[in-house]
């Protein structure tokens, strides 16, 4: 698949970043409001295809995806795991604990105004479990897109 035309590579260059921000505010943020690690994700691999569509395909290496995606799922199914030390499987065992790492304590909610108000290091293990899915969701994704295009335009490079 070959690149695109100036004007489509110069615009997703000046869209990607903030595509991508968007999704890792989305993940960071999914403990307190609606969103989380698939939607996040999603919207960073938008952001990967839109790249797909705009750099062509040589640059991509679907080892990689493929190692990240088994990453991202590895790490999601350990935290679970961990958690069985609290007595359950994905027991939230970092919450409340004063741990500097998504342990802040939140005294009541009196002190905040709305429930989505609380500190953002106040999740405990979710905000580690939604960055791991929104790990998976991005390179699966994306993993998808690159063999879709791959197998698309396979042979159809004289055309």
């Amino acid at each position: 698949m070959k690149a695109m035309s100036p004007i489509v590579r110069t615009m997703t260059g000046l869209l990607f970043a903030p595509i991508f921000l968007f999704g890792a505010y989305i993940i960071l943020h999914g403990h307190l409001t609606p969103g989380g690690g698939f939607q996040g994700g999603a919207i960073i691999a938008t952001g990967m295809a839109l790249f797909l569509v705009a750099f062509g395909s040589e640059r991509w290496r679907k080892k990689l995806l493929s190692i990240l995606e088994s990453t991202g799922l590895m790490a999601f199914v350990s935290i679970g795991f961990l958690g069985i030390v609290g007595g359950l499987f994905l027991y939230n065992f970092l919450a409340g604990t004063g741990s500097p790492i998504f342990g802040q304590e939140i005294a009541g909610m009196a002190g905040y105004a709305h429930p989505n108000s609380a500190p953002l290091l106040s999740s405990g293990t979710v905000a580690l479990l939604n960055m791991f899915v929104g790990l998976e969701v991005v390179s699966g994704l994306t993993l998808i897109v690159v063999t879709l295009g791959l197998f698309a335009f396979s042979g159809k490079e004289d055309d």
